[in-house]
């Protein structure tokens, strides 16, 4: 007889690198090096990071994706000033993303990186290939934007306030449905990103816009609806987003995942194997976390999950 756990979809956990390894690098001291003298701060936050999550969730399942580049993207090309605001890295952050990396494959996780597309986009597009397959994901992740990937199959973890989002919760925290989230960002800009939105139009407005409309595409297309409806100043409202079209529609596909990101795995490449020896031991060694090691979880087979 089959047990109703052996015929359970396994959950995916979708991990975005980077905004840990930025917060353990600036939580953490630059005194904290490795054998031959180098910061690795970072890495020491990140690592303790992934084992709580393997703790904490027990997954089968997981995968994590790196940016590629800290500053540009294929965004950048669309938009040569998307992020530009942005001050550039420090040294000794860049110095060791390479360690981040070979830390969580030797911790035997999948990990996935792009020069063009970043994390998010890789996250969105193995995020479709498992809702397509029929299985349950788990973005792992402080940034808003992944928000909009949320639907029946795919939930939000935001790991280090320990808040979880469904549709329900998207909804409440945020004033629109997740499906919604990339039309609030194109109205309202993200100053994060340095994406424009439309001057004056903040996040309240660009909810109660949304509330009307089903996206910045419904927007327009019954924009002479606009100054019916009991909004405040909507007159004005509609001159300066008929003025903005143009700034709207570039927004929206700045601030859209790209979920045809040219990334591939079936769900045997996405399997949590665990720590690989021959890899983990002489990295861990060089790097100093040989306590961090002991704590590593084994894998945990989908038959006890």
């Amino acid at each position: 007889m089959v047990s109703i756990s052996s015929l359970r979809m396994p959950t995916v956990y979708l991990i975005d690198a980077s905004p840990y390894i930025f917060r353990a690098y600036f939580s953490l001291p630059l005194s904290i090096k490795s054998s031959d003298g180098q910061p690795v701060n970072a890495v020491h936050g990140y690592t303790d990071f992934l084992i709580q999550v393997l703790t904490k969730a027990q997954p089968t399942h997981i995968a994590v994706a790196f940016d590629g580049s800290l500053t540009t993207s294929f965004r950048n090309e669309i938009y040569p000033e998307y992020k530009a605001q942005r001050a550039l890295p420090p040294a000794e952050l860049e110095a060791q993303l390479d360690d981040c990396f070979q830390v969580t494959t030797a911790m035997g996780m999948a990990a996935f990186i792009d020069d063009r597309y970043e994390a998010d986009d890789l996250i969105g597009a193995l995020a479709k290939q498992l809702v397509r397959e029929g299985h349950q994901s788990v973005v792992v992740s402080s940034d808003k934007d992944l928000t909009q990937l949320v639907n029946e199959s795919v939930t939000f973890w935001d790991f280090a306030r320990e808040q979880r989002y469904d549709a329900e919760a998207v909804q409440a925290k945020f004033g629109v449905a997740p499906q919604q989230i990339v039309d609030l960002l194109a109205l309202m800009g993200d100053a994060v990103d340095n994406i424009p939105g439309v001057n004056g139009v903040g996040r309240k407005t660009a909810a109660a816009l949304l509330r009307h409309f089903a996206s910045v595409d419904d927007l327009y297309d019954k924009i002479d609806l606009l100054p019916k409806l009991p909004m405040r100043a909507a007159s004005t409202l509609q001159k300066t987003l008929i003025e903005q079209k143009e700034k709207a529609f570039l927004s929206k596909r700045l601030a859209a995942i790209e979920t045809t990101a040219p990334v591939q795995a079936d769900l045997d490449s996405l399997k949590y194997l665990g720590p690989r020896e021959a890899a983990i031991a002489p990295l861990f060694s060089r790097l100093g976390f040989n306590r961090l090691k002991d704590r590593i979880p084994a894998r945990i087979p989908a038959s006890e999950k």
